[in-house]
């Protein structure tokens, strides 16, 4: 009998992503396209796989991730598609792998080294050839991109504690269109770090303004998810409306024992934008962060576990209250000993991230 299937997946339990109860079914796959669902007990596949009533769902999205590099490197994407995530959005948080139209400064600026601390794959001039290297040797993930602010501004600003000159912002605004017309889907900002505190708003309203051309979206780690949230919230929608696109607030929480509660406020805040302008939001289910390690944020955060340290790397996995006493500092300085560093940040309770 000839197989009316390439592949035919039986006795699923299927979670079809419409909202819809699960329900017991088979799946007839011809080539790369699903061809039928339903009770197919009666045809037979090149390839048959038995459930035994296991759930078959659509592939996970991974909405916020620094995969940029990793796409690359390890382009088997082992660590997302054995949760069976099949999409990954990179270039979150201003930090994108290109365009990097000039040699990336030694040591590679933080943020940026949370891509590539040695900078070797800082090598795309063009976000065209970033996405031509991605089509030559395709990750095992869909991969929509958006472009980094940070990194504009670290390829094109000499001194980042100072707003982009006009010039910098017209070279930062004719690399966000290169970008759009290679495929990006947007421009992300990650107005929470240091190579992007100095820039004003207006800077990113202007670099941001070839964005409603290409139905883009603007993505941001906000400028402050703490005392001055709503501020911050305020800021991001402001950009959407004078850009005219849709805004997606990154990792939405409030930090800091002192603003305990206040998620109720923001997310209220948000919802009356919503009324308005297209605004959307992602989290992540726990009271911890990871990322480049720094004074401010850690003095909003009730516990700093240090993940890693280039000067000092004997302290990984300890406790910045307790290298510090070791050292003989404060935190402060013991930040500045250990920097170029990341550590684990803590200190929201369940109640200031339940924005799900």
């Amino acid at each position: 009998m000839k197989a009316n299937f390439d592949l035919l997946i039986r006795n699923a339990s299927i979670v079809d992503g419409t909202g819809a109860p699960r329900y017991a079914g088979d799946i007839g796959i011809r080539g790369d396209r699903i061809a039928r669902i339903g009770d197919l007990s009666g045809a037979r596949g090149e390839v048959e796989i038995d459930l035994k009533s296991r759930i078959a769902a659509p592939g996970f999205i991974d909405a916020h991730t620094h995969d940029d590099r990793l796409m690359l490197s390890s382009p088997d994407m082992a660590p997302k598609v054995s949760q069976g995530i099949t999409t990954v959005i990179a270039g979150n948080c201003g930090i994108s792998l290109a365009p990097m139209p000039r040699p990336v400064p030694q040591p590679v600026t933080p943020p940026l080294n949370l891509l590539d601390e040695q900078g070797d794959w800082f090598a795309f001039p063009t976000f065209a050839s970033y996405i031509a290297a991605l089509r030559d040797k395709p990750p095992a993930t869909n991969c929509p991109l958006l472009v980094g602010h940070t990194t504009l501004r670290v390829a094109t600003v000499e001194d980042l504690e100072q707003p982009a000159s006009g010039a910098q912002i017209e070279q930062m605004r004719s690399l966000v269109l290169e970008a759009l017309e290679a495929g990006a889907i947007g421009v992300s900002t990650g107005l929470f770090y240091e190579p992007s505190i100095a820039a004003p708003t207006e800077e990113v309203i202007d670099i941001c303004g070839p964005l409603q051309a290409f139905g883009g979206v603007y993505c941001t780690h906000m400028r402050d998810e703490a005392d001055r949230v709503i501020d911050s919230l305020e800021e991001s929608f402001r950009i959407g409306r004078e850009v005219g696109v849709p805004v997606v607030i990154s990792h939405l929480k409030v930090v800091g024992e002192k603003n305990k509660g206040r998620s109720q406020e923001a997310l209220s805040f948000i919802e009356r934008n919503m009324a308005t302008q297209p605004i959307c939001i992602d989290c992540y289910p726990y009271t911890a962060g990871s990322t480049v390690l720094s004074a401010h944020r850690a003095a909003s955060s009730t516990r700093v576990i240090v993940s890693w340290s280039k000067s000092l790397p004997e302290f990984a996995g300890q406790d910045l209250d307790a290298i510090a006493r070791k050292l003989g500092v404060d935190q402060e300085d013991a930040i500045r000993r250990l920097s170029p560093a990341g550590g684990f940040t803590s200190g929201w309770t369940r109640a200031t991230c339940s924005a799900s």
